[in-house]
């Protein structure tokens, strides 16, 4: 279980590294997700160990979002400030996330479909 922890968390270290030495735009955990998800495809399937850890993550993931209400609560001076573009932002993530998901979803849910749209009634 520790070794499936440290792989996990040697990605990230990873990411973080591949990003600050390329001047990547993308946050290092990120970074290291795909690198994880590429060992795992190499590999072919996730390990026991490996889906035990990230479960245990997952049943804990409330705890992850305390350290970003603390920094909310600690730049609400800020944020307050700059609400409209924060609210722009959010609301056109949030709707881009949305359209994008139903879109993913509709393709996916139709596995018999080509891509013309059309389909065999015969």
């Amino acid at each position: 279980m520790l070794s499936a922890l440290t792989l996990i968390l040697s990605c990230q270290l990873a990411g973080e590294l591949v990003t600050r030495f390329l001047g990547l735009p993308v946050p290092g955990p990120v970074a290291g997700m795909v690198i994880l998800f590429a060992l795992l495809v190499v590999k072919g399937s996730v390990p026991d160990q490996i889906g035990a850890v990230a479960d245990a993550l997952l049943r804990n993931l409330a705890l992850l979002f305390v350290p970003a209400g603390v920094g909310v609560m600690a730049h609400l001076g800020l944020i307050g400030q700059d609400w409209l573009p924060i609210s722009v932002a959010v609301i056109g993530s949030t709707l881009a996330t949305i359209a994008v998901t139903a879109l993913v979803m509709n393709r996916l849910a139709r596995p018999g479909a080509d891509a013309g749209g059309s389909a065999d009634n015969g």
